[in-house]
């Protein structure tokens, strides 16, 4: 590492300090040349987690955009939001386990129906017809024929 002072590359260190919150390390440094001490931070560069919109944009995954999604569906339902809370949890694990850091947002919006499916149909209901932007009718019809089928 470059001295601060003197410009020189080398140095040693003298000192390791983990913070903490265990989220970074505080290195003291000794510069070869002039032996003049300076401290030196390290800690992890992550990457977010992103989600590629219909219209091509990328924008990070938002934990809280989802809840206020949920929130919507719930709305007015038997639903705790403890129970909302878990299905964001299940979304989001899915999401972060996924070996990509880019996910678009019909695979989230599917995820999300399978666990609104489990959890209160009406919610399912309500979320799928503005995810899946249903034209007419007809479409809103099969829809909850599926449904009701698979209850069955």
């Amino acid at each position: 590492m470059k001295c601060p002072f003197c410009g020189h590359l080398g140095d040693k260190v003298v000192d390791s300090r983990e913070s903490k919150e265990g989220e970074m390390i505080r290195r003291r440094r000794e510069c070869l040349d002039c032996g003049r001490r300076f401290t030196s931070y390290e800690r992890i560069d992550e990457i977010p987690y992103m989600v590629i919109k219909k219209d091509g944009t990328r924008e990070r995954f938002e934990r809280q955009k989802l809840i206020a999604g949920l929130l919507k569906a719930c709305e007015k339902r038997p639903v705790s939001v403890a129970a909302v809370e878990a299905v964001a949890d299940r979304v989001e694990g899915a999401v972060q386990e996924r070996p990509e850091k880019e996910m678009s947002t019909e695979e989230v919006g599917a995820l999300v129906m399978e666990e609104l499916k489990r959890l209160d149909k009406v919610a399912y209901v309500r979320f799928a017809s503005v995810y899946r932007h249903f034209r007419d009718i007809g479409e809103f019809m099969t829809e909850l024929k599926d449904l009701l089928n698979a209850k069955e």
